[in-house]
């Protein structure tokens, strides 16, 4: 069983495909992949307060091909009722994506 998450409220600027977020919310895990390949690892912090998953990305000025270049990315999202908040884990991966991973809730 599927539940729906409002992909329309999981915008993400830097996202291709008019900005359309890929989620994946099932029984067992709750995943999303944010495109991030203009910054560092070091350069993003995703933090979890209650079940608000809130992501900064930002990087000062730097040379780039046609001049210099400063980027900045803040956005706060609401996670699912019955994810496990104290097992979200975050990596960027080697081609730019912030993947972003969290198990389910063990029922009780």
């Amino acid at each position: 069983m599927d539940i729906d998450v409002e992909p329309r409220l999981w915008d993400w600027p830097l996202q291709g495909n008019n900005g359309v977020v890929k989620i994946e919310n099932d029984e067992e895990k709750f995943t999303v992949d944010l495109e991030a390949h203009h910054f560092l690892p070091n350069e993003i912090q995703v933090n979890v307060m209650g079940h608000n998953l809130d992501i900064h990305c930002e990087h000062k000025s730097r040379a780039e091909l046609f001049g210099d270049v400063s980027r900045s990315v803040t956005r706060s999202y609401r996670l699912p009722d019955d994810v496990d908040v104290t097992s979200v884990k975050s990596v960027l991966s080697p081609r730019g994506t912030l993947n972003i991973r969290a198990d389910k809730k063990i029922a009780k």
